[in-house]
């Protein structure tokens, strides 16, 4: 068995690589390493892997806002033209595609948790639009590939997920905690930190993915951890593990920035027998030895 990996070289791509290699599958990586980093995939080494260097805007999406909000259009190119690429070489090849989605296709939202029957609020002109449409121009396209050519597709909505392999800085809320914390700077939080979001461990999304990829179901399947939590809360909880001298302190909070992010993953434990075992403290832990280790902490 064969799988193409795109986005290879990233979090949670090389993550996906190892998995499906341990799974026995063989494994093309493909990454132009915009975003991602050889270091996260030199262990695969020796083992049935290999590492296509390609560009990343017409097939894998950057992921974390300090990202696409740095290259918007080429976000935009790749939920588009980037889909519809990987679509035609399915179809040509007659595989199976899995098109990693995203929460954020429920914008800021009304409905809370979030069900995949929740079709979002969603700014279309603000700056976050860029992933957020593109993303759900993404799932409308798969799903058109799959009606009117047979393609065989899975949507897999991503909840917020960590781990090691994130990137020092990645922008988003656990690597910049971490990294703040370990350098005893503030620690900062956008608006009064009352936002909440839930947090998934890698190798449980991971899991999950997988799980989806060998389902027969075609319909969004949401893939993340339903503990909510605030972000003041998550900050004060990664001060303490860290044993940080770091305060918390306020910045403006994002245009269209999410008050509430929570998944409804009763479709993935019924479709799937998934639900997230590893613990926040123990993923928090792991995820603290890497960014000792690459911080030099």
């Amino acid at each position: 068995m064969r799988a193409l990996v795109t986005g290879a070289a990233g979090f949670i791509g090389s993550h996906l690589s190892e998995y499906l290699l341990d799974q026995g599958y063989s494994v093309v990586g493909m990454d132009n390493l915009l975003t991602g980093d050889v270091a996260n995939i030199q262990h695969l080494t020796g083992r049935d892997f290999v590492l296509v260097k390609h560009d990343v805007t017409n097939f894998a999406s950057p992921a974390s806002p300090i990202d696409y909000l740095r290259v918007p259009i080429q976000t935009l190119k790749v939920g588009s033209l980037g889909t519809h690429n990987a679509l035609g070489l399915a179809k040509a090849k007659k595989a199976r595609l899995l098109l990693a989605s995203t929460s954020e296709v429920y914008g800021d939202p009304l409905v809370h948790p979030q069900r995949e029957d929740y079709w979002g609020n969603v700014n279309p002109v603000g700056p976050r639009g860029v992933y957020d449409e593109a993303k759900r121009f993404s799932e409308a396209m798969v799903m058109a590939y799959h009606r009117v050519h047979g393609v065989e597709t899975r949507i897999v909505r991503i909840f917020n997920t960590y781990g090691p392999r994130m990137r020092v800085e990645d922008g988003r809320a656990i690597p910049a905690f971490l990294s703040q914390a370990l350098r005893n700077e503030d620690v900062t939080v956008f608006g009064n930190g009352s936002q909440t979001r839930s947090l998934c461990y890698v190798s449980d999304l991971v899991e999950g993915i997988f799980r989806l990829m060998r389902s027969n179901e075609v319909n969004p399947v949401n893939i993340g951890n339903p503990h909510e939590m605030t972000i003041r809360q998550l900050a004060e909880r990664i001060i303490a593990l860290t044993g940080s001298k770091s305060r918390i302190v306020e910045r403006p909070l994002p245009v269209d920035d999410p008050r509430v992010r929570q998944p409804d993953i009763t479709r993935a434990r019924t479709i799937l027998g998934w639900e997230p075992k590893v613990a926040l403290d123990d993923g928090l832990a792991k995820t603290l030895a890497y960014f000792r280790f690459k911080l030099g902490i």
